[in-house]
């Protein structure tokens, strides 16, 4: 079984990554003494990537990272990129569903999360995959699992609850982040 280093450093992602890429790769936490990548690519694929290759190259291991972006159409596809920062750099996920709830006041809500996954070997190749589900953010929030934006995101193919109100056996189904990772353990299989 391929061993891949973890290039996250949010416990969430990371629970999420393992749910999703086991039986298919073994997965190292990231190394505690790697410091912080600065995400400041004006891509999903352009942080992935740096996240990846900083990881690949304090290890010498092939590295597994993902970045996730919420488009949403009325805010001509903000938060985007700056999903995680969008109610600024030392914001919570709290204060970016605030931030987002409020901008959305009296306006179509219509949006789609997008994750790239990337896998990167010290030989230089790289195995790329991309999920998207479409949906659309709640009046309000609603349910008590997930993390960042799940009390608001309902997705199209859902039943109409949030990821939140949903296992996380449902979540992975439809989700950005299962589709992605189960895009790239399908690249991966012999």
């Amino acid at each position: 079984m391929l061993r891949v280093v973890c290039a996250s450093a949010n416990p969430h992602k990371v629970a999420e990554m393992v749910d999703l890429m086991g039986g298919i790769v073994e997965m190292e936490p990231r190394p505690s003494d790697v410091l912080d990548v600065v995400e400041d690519a004006d891509t999903l694929v352009g942080n992935a990537r740096l996240k990846a290759h900083a990881i690949m190259a304090a290890t010498q291991m092939p590295a597994l990272a993902d970045d996730t972006g919420l488009f949403v159409d009325a805010l001509d596809g903000v938060p985007g990129v700056h999903t995680a920062r969008y109610a600024g750099s030392s914001a919570t996920d709290a204060d970016n569903r605030t931030k987002l709830l409020r901008e959305l006041a009296g306006k179509s809500r219509d949006a789609r999360f997008v994750t790239v996954a990337l896998l990167c070997f010290p030989d230089g190749r790289e195995i790329v995959a991309e999920g998207v589900c479409e949906g659309t953010i709640a009046e309000s929030e609603r349910g008590e699992r997930g993390f960042g934006y799940d009390p608001l995101f309902i997705a199209r193919d859902g039943d109409g609850r949030t990821f939140a109100e949903m296992t996380i056996e449902e979540k992975h189904a439809l989700s950005h982040r299962g589709r992605a990772f189960r895009t790239l353990a399908a690249q991966l299989r012999p």
